[in-house]
């Protein structure tokens, strides 16, 4: 899938032009960004008040069961 994303500012002169353009191909969407607020990738320390919102989580996927074994059988 290809997303090709308007910034708002273009919407009327580049959306009607681009989703025309790219009817035929069904991998390709076309989208405006429409995102607000301040960038959170900014340098800027995040204040007390957006550190307390802040909710971190762990995505990974959790496996059922156990391991096996991994005991090594001694030689002689």
């Amino acid at each position: 899938m290809i997303y090709c994303v308007i910034p708002a500012e273009l919407e009327d002169e580049l959306f009607d032009r681009l989703t025309e353009y790219y009817k035929d191909n069904p991998n390709v969407t076309v989208m405006v960004d429409r995102r607000e607020g301040p960038d959170r990738r900014s340098l800027k320390e995040p204040t007390s008040e957006e550190k307390e919102r802040r909710e971190l989580r762990d995505r990974r996927r959790r496996r059922p069961g156990s391991f096996p074994p991994t005991d090594v059988p001694e030689t002689a």
